[in-house]
């Protein structure tokens, strides 16, 4: 089965009984992990929901009531960090992490960011979204990542996305609003795939625009059930 993660992010706006309900429904529909966001203030102020955004950052103060609530719900769930400090007060929750196209794209540049650096040490499986093949990367081979094609565009059409590339990753992370991007993904045969979650797309969630709801997730399962059997 291709591992199938929900990127609730900053879909829930820090209202802790809708996320019981969202992680219910995904449990339900079968969902791998969820996947969080930890950012700081400043790497948001110019956005005009920053406040709001800053609801949603899984932060000190917040990682153990979100660890305590995808316990009772029995469903994994792992962040993406933004700072390296993020790594360390995560570290005792989450078995992996996640690092998002700009930061992906400062490492195949590089070979080295201290984000990286400080996540690399924990030894834990990450998952890092590119728009380019990583091959030049010193860890495009590497046993502990997982290689994530994306296009960072919020939202990207279906046309702007090369499925040709996804024979150079592991995975597919999805910012198009056609539930046909992830569904050809899945038909192209990739073991990780990454999609956003909300609640209701009648509601203004800042990625609302990107996020698909319950019926178009409980689709993209029986596609990905299909595609494993």
């Amino acid at each position: 089965m291709v591992f199938i993660v929900a990127e609730i992010g900053v879909n829930w706006d820090g209202d802790y009984e809708l996320l019981k309900q969202i992680m219910h429904e995904l449990k339900l529909l079968g969902l791998s992990a969820v996947k969080f966001q930890a950012f700081t203030f400043e790497m948001v102020k110019d956005h005009t929901e920053s406040k709001r955004l800053m609801n949603s950052s899984i932060t000190k103060e917040n990682v153990g009531k979100i660890n305590d609530i995808a316990q009772e719900i029995e469903i994994d769930w792992f962040c993406t960090p933004m700072y390296p400090d993020a790594v360390d007060f995560l570290d005792g929750f989450v078995s992996r992490y996640k690092i998002r196209e700009f930061d992906g794209r400062k490492i195949i540049q590089s070979n080295q960011t201290d984000l990286f650096q400080t996540i690399y040490k924990k030894h834990k499986d990450i998952f890092i979204s590119s728009e380019t093949i990583p091959v030049n990367c010193t860890f495009y081979n590497d046993p502990y990542i997982k290689w994530l094609y994306c296009v960072p565009k919020y939202p990207c059409s279906f046309d702007e996305i090369d499925f040709s590339l996804l024979k150079h990753f592991d995975g597919f992370s999805n910012h198009c609003n056609s539930i046909e991007a992830p569904i050809r993904a899945l038909h192209e045969g990739i073991e990780i795939l990454e999609i956003h979650i909300t609640s209701d797309k009648t509601k203004d969630f800042v990625d609302n625009n990107v996020s698909f709801d319950y019926n178009e997730i409980k689709e993209i399962m029986e596609v990905a059930k299909v595609m494993s059997s």
